[in-house]
């Protein structure tokens, strides 16, 4: 489509977790730095927490990348999983062989012996589960039986849940109290402020192959930071819409009319109503025979 127009070798703005476009903005390098030093002191629970499209796909496989061969990961990236079936998803990630007909508890006691196994060969398993937020209550009870399985010295292994604000609310309930008193490191992950949004995509572009960073006007900016509140996955979205749009017209670079035309295009956005004004004077209205019914009211009493 436009990669030629824009002097692009390939699409910026794809919404693919690739490392190679892992911007290292404030908010995730503390996020990032957090993780590691967690690991690294050993702990048994890390959370990490974001709303949806804030980049914590992206924030998990940079944390993979950042592993050295002194880490043994496992990854479950779809944890809608009853506990029986958790245990064999992780189990297949470390590489155990079990019987079919295996049920809860003798597959807990293979996986115990896969980590006494890597301890011994002063290997640390790292534990990630993305969209943590969908394990069920069973699942979740499991894991804290996981992080029971220790020597009188260390922990066998460590789980980092990244997940949804709704991760939050499920480890408030009563019957999770023990679970979350077990999550020694935290971290909200958030959108991005005007700055970094502006950086963000520079530095997507930058790494397409563009010498031209200005390919978005500073009012096409304004738009695409209230449009996407700075969340990642909608800034992809957007641009790369606006990038199309651009190109249709025949432009050198997005002007707000094509960032207009991207948000236009796209649900999941905010999108200011044009009647805003004419919403707000009819509340003044509205509030105003409010007042003059109770000034009527009470006037009859005094």
């Amino acid at each position: 489509m436009y990669l030629e127009h824009f002097a692009l070798q390939e699409f910026p703005f794809v919404l693919t977790p690739n490392t190679q476009y892992f911007c290292n903005l404030p908010s995730y390098q503390e996020a990032l730095n957090v993780l590691l030093v967690s690991l690294r002191s050993g702990e048994g629970f890390i959370k990490i927490v974001g709303e949806v499209g804030v980049g914590k796909t992206l924030l998990c496989r940079e944390l993979l990348n950042k592993l050295d061969d002194n880490y043994v990961t496992a990854y479950i990236a779809n944890p809608a999983l009853d506990c029986l079936g958790f245990y064999k998803a992780l189990a297949h990630e470390l590489n155990i062989d079990f019987p079919k007909d295996i049920d809860q508890y003798g597959l807990l006691d293979l996986i115990n012996d896969k980590l006494l196994m890597l301890h011994k060969r002063n290997q640390r398993v790292v534990v990630i589960i993305d969209e943590a937020q969908v394990l069920p209550d069973q699942s979740l009870e499991g894991l804290r039986l996981l992080s029971n399985l220790e020597t009188e010295s260390a922990k066998l292994l460590q789980i980092v849940l990244f997940g949804q604000p709704e991760l939050d609310t499920r480890l408030r309930q009563p019957n999770l109290r023990q679970l979350k008193q077990r999550i020694a490191f935290a971290y909200q992950l958030r959108a991005l402020n005007f700055a970094e949004l502006e950086a963000y995509v520079h530095y997507r572009l930058s790494k397409a192959g563009s010498n031209f960073l200005t390919l978005f006007s500073t009012p096409a900016y304004k738009k695409l930071f209230q449009a996407s509140r700075g969340i990642p996955r909608l800034i992809n979205v957007l641009c790369h819409k606006a990038l199309i749009a651009a190109y249709g017209r025949g432009l050198n670079k997005v002007d707000s009319k094509s960032m207009h035309m991207a948000i236009k295009d796209t649900e999941s956005v905010f999108q200011p109503q044009k009647n805003s004004k004419l919403v707000y004077v009819l509340f003044l209205f509205l509030l105003g025979i409010m007042a003059f019914e109770i000034w009527s009211i009470l006037g009859g009493y005094l």
